[in-house]
This record gives structure tokens, C-alpha cells and sequence, in this order.
């Protein structure tokens, strides 16, 4: 079992539709769980719910982040919407307990689940995948100077993120103010991308805000992802960038290329952008 699979495992919860999750401090950034595997988390939970029409992909997955997940025992609570003949649509909530005993829950989240092998192959976009370097004259997490801005944090040991030279001046420093990065991307243990893995992808780089100049937290408000293909093995090509910004707040786009030349994943998220640094 890889880590990112033993990071979706889960257990039967106190009631039917209900899920015990342990969740591991080695998915880290910036003081707080990775929303992507978080989604990616509730995504498996909605899953396991729908699966028994053979709906167990995720198709659409959108969730607000109502608090900080910390890391120990979650439960997923989770309840089917509608059961249909391409897709099946749950809810679920990730919730948490206080010392105290209260009830906190972190995450809501809806999603339609299908048979991505089911569905129609044609696909017409005017969009092209992220111009990249061969992925050996990219930079690593590794190649940044002493004092970069690059975090030091537990995630970044469970991924493999090489960036686009041209749009990596954020991590020495420079950013470039276009709001744009670009990546090959693949988890650290080897693990071959699947449709959960592309939930996680789509919130693995550094917040676009970065490229802003803006270095801090930016905590997710609403996320939400489309997969629109299984991922072929090989390489995912990252590309996240924004052209919106305004009430302290940014928006972010993700587009998911495979190793085929293939747009497997997008997504888009509402961020709260980082305070200005002060003096």
C-alpha cells in the first residue's frame, strides 16, 4: 500500500455512511493538512457510500473549509443523494472532536461519482498543456538557496514537484507577479496517478499567490475539482495560475495534464490572499 493510499483508508464509523479516517501529520503544509487530501479523503468516504452501482470515481467534488483539519482521528459522515444510471451524487462531512467533546466539523463536501471507462472518449478543448522543459531541466524543493521561501514541510517528502524554471523566480525570491506556476508532478513513493490522486494534484503546488509576492497562508474557502479522464501513468504536468484577484481574496486555477498529452483534471478554488508583509 503506498502512502497516499494508506492515507484514504478508512474504517466503519459509528453508523451506516459513517467513516473513521486517521489523519497523518505527515501531510503538512503550512501549519495545517493539505486540502487536496483532504478532498481526496472525503472523496473515498463519498466512494465507498455510492459504489454499490459501480459509481466509484469522482466525476465533480466541490467542498468549503469551514476550519483548520489537524492532524488524529476524523470521522467522515456521509449520506447518498441520488443513485443514478451514469453517476451518483453524495454529501459528507469531515468532522473532528474537541477535547471537551465537542462536535467541530472542518469540511463540507458534495460530489458525483461515475465509471470514468463508461463514458464517452471524444473530447475538444481549446486549451494546450503547460510548456515545460524536459522534466530533468527543471527545479526540485532541493535546487532552492538557503532562505528560499520554499517550506519546509512534511508534505513536500510525499511528492516528487520539479518546476518550470520560467515560472519558479517566487521560490529565490523573485516572483515574477504574473501569478503563474508550473510543474511536473508525481508522489514520492511511486504510486501511478489515479482520479483521487488528481483531487490531491490539484492542490499540491504552492498557492499562485506566491508568484504574487504574497508568501503567506492562504487558506482555501471553497474548492472545487472536475476529473474528467482517467490519468494515463507517467508524469502529471501541473499548471496553476490566476487572473482574478480582489476583496483580499484570489481565485485559482488549475489545469491537470497526463503523460499523454491528455487534460485529466481541472479545478478552481477561492483563497484568502496573504496579508502584505510589514514595513
Amino acid at each position: 500500500m503506498s502512502e497516499f493510499e494508506d492515507a484514504l483508508t478508512l474504517r466503519d464509523g459509528e453508523f451506516p455512511g459513517s467513516y473513521a479516517v486517521d489523519i497523518s501529520a505527515g501531510w503538512t503544509i503550512g501549519g495545517g493538512i493539505n486540502g487536496g487530501l483532504l478532498l481526496a479523503t472525503m472523496a473515498k468516504a463519498m466512494s465507498d457510500a455510492l459504489g454499490g452501482r459501480g459509481h466509484t470515481e469522482p466525476l465533480a467534488v466541490s467542498a468549503y473549509y469551514l476550519s483548520p483539519t489537524r492532524p488524529g482521528l476524523a470521522m467522515v459522515e456521509t449520506d447518498i443523494a441520488r443513485q443514478g444510471g451514469s453517476s451518483s451524487t453524495g454529501s459528507a462531512a469531515l468532522v473532528q472532536y474537541a477535547d471537551d467533546g465537542r462536535r467541530e466539523e472542518r469540511i463540507r463536501a458534495m460530489g458525483s461519482f461515475t465509471d470514468l471507462s463508461r463514458l464517452p472518449t471524444e473530447a475538444t478543448t481549446r486549451l494546450t498543456p503547460p510548456d515545460l522543459p524536459p522534466v530533468e531541466h527543471c527545479v526540485s524543493k532541493d535546487d532552492a538557496p538557503a532562505g528560499s521561501p520554499v517550506p519546509d514541510a512534511p508534505l513536500l517528502e510525499r511528492t516528487d514537484v520539479r518546476f518550470d524554471p520560467a515560472s519558479a523566480g517566487w521560490a529565490m525570491g523573485q516572483p515574477s507577479g504574473r501569478g503563474l506556476i508550473q510543474a511536473y508532478f508525481r508522489l514520492a513513493d511511486g504510486q501511478e496517478p489515479d482520479p483521487f490522486v488528481l483531487l490531491f494534484a490539484c492542490d499540491a503546488l504552492p498557492p499562485v499567490s506566491m508568484d504574487l509576492g504574497r508568501y503567506g497562508w492562504a487558506p482555501t474557502i471553497e474548492f472545487t475539482v472536475n476529473v474528467v479522464a482517467r490519468p494515463a501513468p507517467g508524469w502529471l504536468r501541473i499548471k496553476h495560475y490566476t487572473e482574478h484577484t480582489a476583496a483580499g481574496h484570489f481565485v485559482e486555477d488549475c489545469q491537470v495534464w497526463d503523460s499523454e498529452d491528455t487534460l485529466v483534471a481541472q479545478s478552481r478554488q477561492l483563497a484568502r490572499m496573504p496579508r502584505e508583509p510589514k514595513g
